[in-house]
């Protein structure tokens, strides 16, 4: 599938449900503010999808204009243990690389499940995503946002409450629109 297509249904995802719905409060804000960008890593090598989290921190020094980075991996860790696996490498990674406390991972995936907790639970889908990436956050910028944000200890029971009340079936009618979106001519 090529690149366009995936950015375009990434954002189809973010617009779609992660703004519309507001599961992450400060998205919109960046997302209209183009800060957000993109890294789609196709290849199925784990070691070059680790590099390609180093790459992107690079990217993140260079350039102070983007905010935070979604890499996503089409090609790669389709099953969720697999995804969890490399979540803990990366994490390790950005330790080994001095990038603790300068940045931090969220993880998305489309099997995405909290532990304890049902495959079919709706809140699932607070971390659900189009396909499996992971979000590379300055952690400064969290922290800032965090600070003027009133009370976001209540954010995940807010997005609990929200997912729930939408139901699995509205959630995945969302999601299926993310997939049928294709990209014009030309574009």
């Amino acid at each position: 599938m090529p690149t366009e297509q995936i950015i375009s249904q990434t954002k189809t995802w973010l617009t779609s449900f992660i703004i519309k719905y507001n599961i992450c409060p400060f998205a919109k804000q960046e997302y209209d503010r183009g800060s957000i960008h993109y890294a789609v890593i196709n290849s199925n090598k784990t070691e070059h999808c680790l590099q390609a989290v180093i790459s992107e921190c690079l990217r993140l020094d260079a350039q102070a204009d983007i905010e935070t980075t979604l890499i996503i991996y089409p090609d790669h860790l389709s099953q969720f243990d697999d995804y969890l696996d490399f979540l803990s490498l990366a994490e390790s990674l950005l330790i080994a690389q001095d990038y603790e406390g300068i940045y931090q991972l969220a993880s998305f995936h489309p099997q995405y499940c909290f532990e304890g907790e049902s495959p079919m639970d709706p809140a699932n889908y607070t971390n659900r995503s189009p396909y499996p990436m992971l979000h590379l956050i300055r952690e400064a910028s969290l922290e800032h946002a965090l600070k003027s944000f009133p009370h976001p200890e209540s954010i995940p029971e807010r997005n609990i409450k929200v997912t729930r009340e939408l139901g699995i079936e509205q959630i995945q009618a969302i999601l299926s629109h993310t997939f049928s979106v294709n990209l014009k001519p030309g574009k």
